[in-house]
């Protein structure tokens, strides 16, 4: 990514704050204003990055931290997670994160329908471990309260997501960490080690016990088409399929993201 491309998503990321809801309109404030001093609050290691990169990128500090805190503020995206017959487990992604990124290229058959971002892990232990970060709803609230000290327990879903990559190392330290840990937006997390059975996976924006929303339900439509396929049609090409149905995709989504946690395999 240049700095063009950086700046353009910054920009965009404003802009989409104040379009999608008034309520963002206080945030948006605050960006100017109190986003920059917050580096100096955060872990030493994570406020110097951003000074650097802002220095680097020759771009506002205020925009450099937008842009690490975009997961407290955005929750777009449709995913699936599949085991085809073998026990290979594949996943599948529809990236939503609108036009400022779309020059900026991430169990027997059942899936699970969450949100957010997939990358992959590769080390000795683990293999390569694919997380999948599943907003239930945007973390302003969160965010606020952390900008103003009303409550700073609780942590940002990106640093959260490093640290894990830093400190655990293994599956069960990996799902324990995610489990344990406070963050500032309410999240939903999916892990899985190419191993049969070994997924921890959820939904869409909303909790999976209670009725889905009718103006947003692909939990639904997802799940009816994955168990008409069954196991044996578990492919990267089934889920595209799945994926570029409606209402899986929307205006927002940029492209679908396939990729094989055992191999690394994109599709």
């Amino acid at each position: 990514m240049n700095v063009i491309q950086l700046s353009d998503l910054v920009a965009y990321l404003k802009t989409f704050i104040i379009e999608i809801s008034p309520e963002f309109q206080l945030l948006n404030n605050l960006i100017d204003t109190k986003l920059p001093t917050m580096v100096d609050i955060l872990p030493a290691q994570y406020g110097d990055e951003m000074k650097g990169s802002s220095q680097a990128f020759g771009l506002p500090l205020d925009e450099i931290v937008l842009y690490n805190i975009f997961y407290e503020i955005s929750s777009l995206g449709t995913s699936v997670v599949g085991q085809d017959q073998y026990g290979n487990i594949l996943h599948g992604q529809n990236l939503d994160f609108g036009g400022a990124m779309e020059n900026v290229t991430s169990t027997n058959g059942s899936s699970q329908l969450h949100t957010k971002w997939l990358s992959s892990l590769q080390n000795d232990d683990l293999s390569r471990l694919h997380w999948i970060i599943d907003c239930l709803k945007c973390g302003y609230i969160g965010l606020i309260e952390w900008i103003f000290n009303i409550n700073r327990n609780q942590s940002f879903i990106t640093f959260v997501i490093r640290d894990m990559l830093t400190k655990s190392d293994s599956y069960d330290e990996t799902v324990k960490y995610l489990a344990d840990v406070s963050l500032l937006a309410p999240c939903y997390y999916i892990i899985a080690v190419p191993k049969a059975g070994q997924v921890r996976a959820s939904q869409t924006n909303y909790d999976n016990w209670k009725k889905q929303p009718i103006y947003d339900d692909r939990l639904t439509p997802c799940m009816k088409c994955m168990e008409a396929k069954g196991k044996n049609q578990v492919t990267f090409q089934s889920l595209f399929n799945v994926l570029s149905s409606r209402p899986m995709p929307n205006k927002e989504t940029v492209y679908i993201s396939l990729m094989e946690p055992a191999t690394g395999r994109p599709w």
